[in-house]
């Protein structure tokens, strides 16, 4: 008689195991979204490629560009052959690139009447 109660809780575990499957189960990406998906990778991973191996302007107006990175280091140890002029010309670019004004000046201070 316990065999029987035994193999009933088997059969009863295998039926909420099969309806738990049956009603989690995640529906599929269709192949339209799944296409549109690999389109728009391929085109990032084109336009990254593009940026990493052409050189182009960053901000054209304050003269900053990008690179490519073995341009830039070939760039960098030529210029750093002499520190103290490649230091002097790196914060002249920097200032040009990230100018903030100063601030105003404080405005004249109100004599007093005591005075």
């Amino acid at each position: 008689m316990n065999w029987i109660g035994v193999v009933g809780a088997f059969v009863a575990m295998a039926v909420l195991v099969a309806a738990l499957k049956h009603y989690t189960t995640v529906p599929s990406v269709n192949a339209a979204r799944a296409q549109e998906r690999s389109k728009i990778a391929s085109e990032i991973r084109q336009k990254t490629r593009l940026e990493l191996e052409t050189a182009g302007y960053i901000d054209k107006e304050k003269g900053v560009v990008r690179l490519p990175n073995d341009v830039a280091v070939a760039l960098a140890a030529k210029q750093w052959s002499d520190p103290a002029k490649a230091r002097a010309e790196l914060l002249e670019r920097a200032a040009k690139a990230f100018f903030v004004p100063p601030p105003p000046p404080p405005p004249p201070e109100k004599k007093s009447d005591f005075e």
